[in-house]
């Protein structure tokens, strides 16, 4: 019988979360679930380690590493659920988190992703993302961000622009009419492109606040490392590309110079990732990976805008709407340069 959903839990060199994850997966009270890790060529005794200690997982080895996105989309060939819920390796989930972002899913047919509250793993009050909010350059990060939840005053659902593919549930039917995740995003900003696709096709998308999961923060990828500057800088580009409305595409050339003005004020100031970046050690790398981003964005654009006719192909929300919509959700560069 095949189980209602399939939990896909990508791992490069994961070893030291991997226990705490599957722990917590193994105490959830809703049962009907299978979990399929696809390891991303990792060196670290992983696969050895899911071998002895976790027979239970459908384990998928991969003898490179093919990124976040390829990754999910190699888990999504070997699961079988009508919900697919992505989860990054260096979480914790509540026991009742499976139970509640499912109850949430089923209760309306229109909704195609469902986020759960995450918050810090070290300050469980903490908060690392309750749905996304995008820029005026196609720039993302999760909303509220750092923000204690006690403070907030949140209903049990919630209406959001998208969820944060660290933890995220994906309606199968939805999937099948979209795609999964976009292989030459790699990784970054990869869920904001499968989330505003989903959004242009129709589909909605609801926060569950009290299925709550706790992260470790850029664990995997580095807080501020060259490949990740790399990666956000070109992705934001293609996200842009492939499913912003016309009036705001145009725009996206000047709202990223207004961007690149906020962090130099950042900078100067030594205030949120502009102190990070003073403190990084490596800012010439940096700059080399935001310029490298951004030729290769340009060079790959002929590829994303063929992918942009496919999508516009499929909405079901006018350029107007899907407008309306970001607005509603968009974040100011302040709160995106604030760490």
């Amino acid at each position: 019988m095949k189980p209602r959903v399939s939990i896909i839990i990508v791992n490069w060199n994961g070893l030291e979360h991997l226990a705490v994850c599957l722990d917590s997966l193994s105490a959830q009270t809703f049962r009907d679930f299978e979990v399929i890790i696809v390891d991303n060529g990792s060196s670290d005794g992983s696969v050895g380690f899911l071998r002895e200690h976790y027979p239970w997982v459908k384990l998928v080895e991969l003898k490179e590493n093919t990124g976040f996105a390829t990754g999910n989309n190699v888990g999504l060939t070997h699961a079988s659920g009508e919900y697919i819920v992505a989860l990054n390796n260096d979480t914790r989930a509540d026991e009742n988190w499976l139970a509640t972002i499912v109850a949430v899913a089923d209760s309306d047919p229109r909704v195609g992703m469902v986020g759960s509250r995450i918050c810090s793993f070290d300050e469980p009050d903490r908060i690392d993302s309750l749905g996304h909010g995008v820029c005026r350059d196609g720039m993302s990060r999760g909303r509220f961000r750092l923000k204690r939840y006690s403070a907030m005053n949140m209903a049990e659902v919630e209406e959001i622009l998208f969820p944060s593919a660290c933890v995220a549930l994906y309606r199968r039917t939805m999937l099948d009419e979209t795609g999964f995740f976009d292989d030459d995003f790699f990784a970054y900003a990869e869920d904001t492109d499968l989330g505003l696709r989903c959004r242009l096709a129709g589909w909605q998308a609801l926060l569950a606040t009290q299925a709550v999961v706790y992260h470790k923060y850029s664990r995997t990828g580095g807080v501020f490392s060259p490949f990740k500057l790399y990666l956000v800088e070109r992705n934001h580009y293609w996200v842009a590309l492939k499913c912003f409305p016309l009036s705001m595409l145009l725009l996206v050339p000047f709202f990223t110079l207004v961007r690149y003005l906020e962090q130099a004020r950042a900078v100067i100031f030594a205030s949120g990732s502009g102190g990070e970046f003073l403190a990084s050690g490596s800012r010439n790398a940096l700059l080399k990976a935001i310029a490298k981003g951004t030729w290769d964005a340009l060079c790959g654009a002929p590829a994303m805008l063929k992918k942009r006719a496919l999508v516009m192909g499929k909405r079901k929300v006018s350029g107007r709407e899907m407008a309306r919509l970001l607005r509603r959700y968009r974040m100011s560069f302040k709160e995106l340069l604030d760490r």
